[in-house]
C-alpha cells in the first residue's frame, strides 16, 4: 500500500496498492518497510518538493506525490547476489509498506542506483545496514528511528555556524523551537558552548521547550520584540513563517548578523519575504556541506563525528521522547493530518507502519 499526497493540496490524499513487480531485475532488491518516523521535518520536504525534487524519489503520477520518509526495511527478496534477504536498513523510503530498488554495494550497505536518482545527493540514496550502525541500538530504536534522519541537518547547521564563527553572534535564535530539528540543534548548539541559545515557539509549547534545558531563553512568537536588539544574534529558521522571520528582522535590523532557513513547520504561514532590513535569509541545503566535509574530513571521520554526536542527543532524547508506535492505513493517516495541521504533541515521537508485517 502506498500512501500518496496531492502536491497541489496536502490535505488531500490517496492508498494505492504498491507496485510489487512478479519478478525482479538483475540487480534490484525488495524491501519490506517495517516501520518508519513521521515528523514536522517530512511536511518541510512536501512543501519544498518542487523546489528541492523531493518529490522526485519516488516518482507518482501528476498532481500525486510521495513523501520521503527515514525507516526500517527487511530485504524480503533479492535478485543482487552481494544483498541477501534478511538484512535490516536505514533509509529515505517512500510512506508505502513495501519499496523496490536498483542496489549496488556500498561501505555501510547499499545504494540507490536508478536513473531518476542519479541527480540526488549521495546521502539521500544510501541505505544503512543498521547491524553496523553505531548509533543503532535496538532498545531506542524509535529515538533512533526519529532522530537519524533529521540530525544530520542539524549537525551541519551547527558546523557551518562553527565554521564561520557564529557570524560574530552572540546568540543564536532558532523558530520553532519544538521541532525535533530545533531541539537537535540547540543540543548541538549547547555542546558547542561560548553561545546563548534562544528558541521562539508557541505559547502551548512553552512549558514543553522550557522543560528539554537546552536553551537559555525560551520566547513565544507574540514576544519577538524583547529580543535584545543591542547584541549580535544570528538566526536558524524552522518554521518558515514569513511573519515571525519579518518581525525578527525588523526588530534586530543590523543586529541579526545571519539568517540562515531550514525548515517549513508553519508550511501555512509561508509567504513571500520583501525589503527586510539585515541580512537575506539564505536557505541551508545540507548536502552540499555533507559533500564538503566527506572531501575535506573524509567520509570515515565524517560519519564516526555523526554518530558520536547523534549518540549523545539519543541519550537526552531518551528523557522526554514516549515514542508511539501506530499501524495500518488509517493511523498514518491520522498522524499526517495532525503533523500538517501543527497539533501534534512535541513530546511523542511517532513511528508508523503501513502493514502489520511480511
Amino acid at each position: 500500500m502506498n500512501f500518496d499526497v496531492d502536491r497541489t493540496d496536502l490535505h488531500h490524499v490517496r492508498l494505492l496498492p504498491s507496485e510489487r513487480p512478479a519478478q525482479l531485475d538483475d540487480g534490484q532488491v525488495e524491501l519490506a518497510l517495517e516501520s518508519f518516523a513521521f515528523t514536522s521535518n517530512n511536511v518541510s520536504y512536501a512543501v519544498a518538493g518542487d523546489m528541492l525534487d523531493y518529490w522526485g524519489f519516488f516518482p507518482a503520477e501528476a498532481p500525486w506525490g510521495r513523501i520521503p520518509v527515514m525507516g526500517i526495511g527487511r530485504v524480503v527478496r533479492s535478485a543482487n547476489d552481494a544483498i541477501p534477504e534478511g538484512g535490516r536498513y536505514f533509509g529515505f523510503y517512500p510512506m508505502a509498506d513495501h519499496h523496490v530498488v536498483q542496489a549496488s554495494p556500498s561501505a555501510e550497505g547499499f545504494m540507490d542506483r536508478a536513473e531518476h536518482r542519479a541527480k540526488h545527493a549521495s546521502a539521500y540514496r544510501s541505505f544503512n545496514l543498521v547491524d553496523n550502525d553505531p548509533a543503532y541500538d535496538p532498545a531506542t530504536e524509535g529515538q533512533y528511528l526519529i532522530a537519524r534522519g533529521l540530525f544530520i541537518t542539524s549537525f551541519l547547521v551547527d558546523d557551518f555556524l562553527g565554521g564561520n564563527d557564529l557570524f560574530g553572534a552572540t546568540d543564536v535564535i532558532v523558530t520553532s523551537a519544538s521541532s525535533r530539528t530545533s531541539i537537535a540543534l540547540a543540543h548541538r548548539l549547547r555542546a558547542r558552548g561560548g553561545v546563548g541559545v534562544i528558541g521562539l515557539t508557541s505559547p502551548r509549547n512553552m512549558e514543553f521547550v522550557l522543560s528539554l534545558g537546552l536553551y537559555d531563553t525560551v520566547l513565544a512568537y507574540d514576544q519577538v520584540d524583547q529580543l535584545d536588539a543591542t547584541v549580535t544574534h544570528a538566526m536558524v529558521d524552522m518554521a518558515g513563517n514569513a511573519d515571525v522571520l519579518s518581525r525578527v528582522h525588523h526588530h534586530l535590523g543590523d543586529r541579526l548578523a545571519y539568517s540562515c532557513r531550514v525548515g517549513a513547520t508553519h508550511w501555512e504561514a509561508g509567504g513571500a519575504l520583501r525589503d527586510l532590513p539585515g541580512p537575506v535569509p539564505t536557505f541551508f541545503f545540507a548536502p552540499t556541506l555533507i559533500k564538503q566535509r566527506s572531501v575535506e574530513w573524509g567520509r570515515e571521520v565524517f560519519e564516526a563525528r555523526v554518530a558520536a554526536a547523534l549518540a549523545a542527543f539519543l541519550d537526552h532524547a531518551a528523557g522526554w521522547m514516549v515514542i508511539q508506535r501506530s499501524v495500518g492505513p488509517e493511523s498514518v493517516e491520522s498522524v499526517y493530518r495532525a503533523t500538517l495541521s501543527g497539533e501534534s504533541d512535541p513530546a511523542i515521537g511517532h513511528i508508523l507502519s503501513m502493514s502489520v508485517g511480511e
